[in-house]
C-alpha cells in the first residue's frame, strides 16, 4: 500500500479526504501551540543570543587589532622619525664639522684683511686741491700796472712766475696724490672682494643650518605628537601610510613589469643551456633557471642596499662592523657586476638564436635568406644593453620593498579591522533578525490555526463577559 492510499481517508473523495487531515492537522497544531510558541522563541533567543555574543566577540577583536595597529603605526612613525631626526643632525654635524671648523683661521683672516683695508684707506687719505683764491691771486698780481721804468714790471713777472711755478708744483703734487691714492684703493678691492665672498659663503652656510633648524624643529613636534599618542598623530601616520603604500606598490608593479623583461630576455638562451626538453615538474628547466638568476639578482640587490644603510630589512646585517659591510658591498656588487655580465652575453645569444630561427624558417619556406643588415646590430646592442642593465635596476627594488612591507602593516590591519566591524554588525543584523523572525513565525503558526483559535476567545469572551457586567454594576 502506498502512501497516496493510507492518506485517503474517504475512498472516491479525495477533497473530502484533505479536507478530513487539514482539520485534524489544525487541531493538532492548536494542541502543539504552546511548546511549538516556546520552541519558536527559544531558537531564536538561542540564535539572537549567539549572534549578540559573536557580534561582542568580533568587535573585541576588533577593538585589541585597532589598538595593535595603533601601537604598530605610532612605532613605525616613532622610529621614521628618530630616522629622520638623525639624518639632519649627521647633515647638520657634517656642514659644522666643514663650514665651521676653520672658524678661528677664518676670523683671523677676516681680522687681517679689515686691518689691511684700514690702513689702506688712512694711506688714500684724498689731499686738498690747491685753493681756487690761490690762481685769482696770481692772476691779480700778473695784471698790476707796472710803472715807466720797468722795475716793477720786473719784479710783478718775477712774482707772477713764482707764483705760477709754485701752482704748478703744487698741482703736480695733488696729481701724484690722487694717483696714489687710486692705487691704494686699485689694491684694496681685491680685499674688499675676497672679505665680500666670505661673507658670502658664511652667510650661506648660516641659512642652511637655520634651514635645518626649521626642519629639525618640525620633526621634534611630530615626534612629541608621536610620544603623546594624540590622535592628530595617527590621523597623520595613517595618511602617510596610506600614501607610501600606494606608492610603492605602483613602483613594485614597475619592477615586476621590468623583471618579466628580463626573464623574457634570458628565457630563449636559456634553454641551450640546460636543455629546452628538459622539465621541473610541469615548469621547463630554462624558466626555472631564469627565474633563479632574477631572485638571485634581487636577492643581491637586497643585501647590497641594506650593507649600504640604504634599506632596513635585515638587523643582522645593519649590525655588522664598517669592514664586514664594506666586504659585503663589494662582494655583492661583484656578483651583480657577474649576473649582469652573464645577461648581457645571453640577450647576444638570443639574438643569434632568433637569426637562426629566422635563417631556419627561410629556408623551410624555401626563401632566400637575407644578409646582416646594419641595422640588426641596433636591436642586439640594445637587448645587451638591457641585460646588464637590468639587474643593477633591480637592485633598487628594495627600496619600495621596504616601504610596502613597513606600510602594508598598517593598511592591512585597518582594512581587517574594517571587515571586523563589518562582520561584526553583520552578526548583530542577523541575531536581530532571527529574533524577530521568532516572533513572526510565531504569529504565522496562530495564523495556521485561526479557527480553534477564534472559537476559542469566544468562549473565552462568554465566560469572562457577565463577570465583567456584574464588576461594573456593582
Amino acid at each position: 500500500m502506498s502512501l497516496t492510499e493510507l492518506l485517503v481517508i474517504w475512498p472516491g473523495s479525495p477533497l473530502l479526504s484533505v479536507l478530513t487531515w487539514i482539520v485534524v492537522a489544525v487541531l493538532l497544531l492548536y494542541l502543539a501551540r504552546t511548546p511549538a510558541h516556546r520552541a519558536i522563541q527559544s531558537l531564536s533567543r538561542a540564535v539572537h543570543s549567539g549572534m549578540r555574543l559573536a557580534s561582542h566577540s568580533v568587535l573585541l577583536a576588533e577593538q585589541r587589532l585597532v589598538q595593535r595597529n595603533k601601537e604598530v603605526l605610532l612605532a613605525a612613525g616613532r622610529e621614521a622619525v628618530e630616522r629622520s631626526l638623525e639624518r639632519e643632525f649627521h647633515r647638520v654635524n657634517a656642514v659644522v664639522r666643514r663650514d665651521f671648523s676653520g672658524y678661528p683661521a677664518l676670523h683671523r683672516s677676516l681680522a687681517e684683511q679689515i686691518a689691511r683695508i684700514e690702513e689702506d684707506y688712512l694711506e688714500s687719505v684724498e689731499l686738498p686741491p690747491p685753493s681756487p683764491e690761490w690762481v685769482e691771486a696770481v692772476e691779480a698780481v700778473a695784471k698790476l700796472p707796472g710803472d715807466s721804468r720797468g722795475t716793477v714790471d720786473n719784479i710783478l713777472r718775477e712774482i707772477h712766475k713764482s707764483a705760477t711755478s709754485q701752482y704748478k708744483g703744487a698741482m703736480e703734487e695733488y696729481r701724484q696724490a690722487v694717483g696714489n691714492r687710486h692705487a691704494i684703493l686699485k689694491k684694496m678691492m681685491p680685499c674688499w672682494r675676497k672679505v665680500s665672498q666670505t661673507l658670502d659663503e658664511v652667510g650661506k652656510t648660516i641659512t642652511g643650518l637655520h634651514d635645518r633648524a626649521r626642519i629639525i624643529d618640525k620633526k621634534m613636534d611630530e615626534y612629541e605628537e608621536i610620544l603623546a599618542k594624540t590622535d592628530k598623530a595617527e590621523q597623520m601616520l595613517t595618511a602617510s601610510s596610506t600614501t607610501q603604500f600606494l606608492i610603492s606598490v605602483v613602483v613594485m608593479l614597475i619592477a615586476i613589469g621590468g623583471a618579466v623583461i628580463n626573464f623574457n630576455l634570458i628565457a630563449l638562451p636559456m634553454s641551450e643551456m640546460v636543455g629546452g626538453g628538459s622539465y621541473i615538474g610541469n615548469f621547463k628547466t630554462a624558466n626555472v633557471a631564469a627565474l633563479v638568476i632574477i631572485l638571485v639578482e634581487i636577492a643581491m640587490g637586497l643585501f647590497l642596499m641594506e650593507a649600504l644603510g640604504i634599506t632596513n630589512l635585515f638587523p643582522l646585517i645593519r649590525s655588522m662592523n664598517d669592514k664586514m659591510r664594506v666586504r659585503m658591498i663589494w662582494v655583492t656588487f661583484a656578483i651583480l657586476l657577474i649576473m649582469a655580465s652573464i645577461e648581457s652575453a645571453l640577450a647576444f645569444m638570443r639574438d643569434q638564436i632568433a637569426a637562426d630561427i629566422h635563417a631556419l624558417r627561410q629556408s623551410l619556406a624555401d626563401v632566400e635568406a637575407v644578409g646582416m643588415g646594419v641595422n640588426r646590430w641596433i636591436p642586439m646592442v640594445g637587448q645587451m644593453v638591457m641585460g646588464f642593465i637590468l639587474p643593477f635596476a633591480l637592485t633598487f627594488v628594495a627600496i619600495p620593498l621596504e616601504t610596502f612591507v613597513q606600510s602594508s602593516r598598517t593598511v592591512v590591519g585597518n582594512v581587517l579591522a574594517a571587515v571586523l566591524r563589518w562582520f561584526a554588525f553583520v552578526l548583530r543584523l542577523l541575531g536581530n533578525i532571527a529574533r524577530y523572525s521568532g516572533e513572526l513565525f510565531a504569529q504565522l503558526y496562530d495564523l495556521l490555526i485561526f479557527p480553534p483559535l477564534w472559537v476559542e476567545q469566544l468562549i473565552f469572551n462568554r465566560r469572562h463577559h457577565p463577570d465583567i457586567i456584574v464588576e461594573k454594576e456593582a
